[in-house]
């Protein structure tokens, strides 16, 4: 497995309020279409994204959003147990796999590459990985790093993406830079 190594600055900084689950909605939309126009004009491409943020940061939410938009017909379950649920879409003329991570259980940090994960990381399409932190070092380079925190109200949230290599960049120009 290749490692990429990740810029240590944000190549990129967004920073967005949702005052309402529906604006979170609206900014996955949004999100999963800069990222199909990415991994169609760039076939092959993989995403690593990390999901960070507290218990209740709406990560999960976020994630169920995204995965729903770019295709997926069916229920988006919490992979809080199975470690990583994946999710294969078509999009246009190729099928790329959304593999999504929830490390929160994690009782070590190699336990993800010892479940045969770490070949998601090679495959055309996206891994989104919540608990990031909880591999401590041991996940390949990110492409994007997503910040949630939850606001006074249970709907609100802050959200802070920043692109961290070249690929995070190219998949993010179709976000609205607030």
């Amino acid at each position: 497995m290749t490692q990429t190594k990740a810029i240590q600055s944000p190549l990129t900084a967004i920073d967005l309020y949702c005052r309402q689950e529906a604006d979170t909605a609206s900014f996955a939309k949004q999100l999963a279409a800069s990222f199909e126009h990415f991994l169609t004009k760039q076939p092959s491409s993989h995403l690593n994204i990390s999901l960070e943020g507290d218990l209740g940061a709406g990560k999960t939410t976020l994630a169920r959003y995204l995965i729903q938009t770019m295709g997926h017909e069916g229920k988006v379950k919490s992979p809080t147990y199975t470690l990583c649920e994946p999710y294969p879409l078509q999009l246009k003329d190729q099928v790329i796999t959304i593999h999504h991570f929830d490390l929160y259980r994690m009782r070590d940090p190699l336990e993800w590459q010892e479940a045969g994960f770490a070949e998601h990381f090679d495959v055309p399409g996206i891994c989104l990985i919540e608990w990031p932190e909880k591999a401590e070092g041991t996940l390949p380079g990110l492409d994007i790093q997503i910040q949630l925190a939850a606001g006074a109200d249970e709907n609100e949230r802050t959200i802070k993406i920043n692109a961290l290599t070249p690929s995070g960049v190219c998949a993010l120009p179709k976000l609205p830079l607030k």
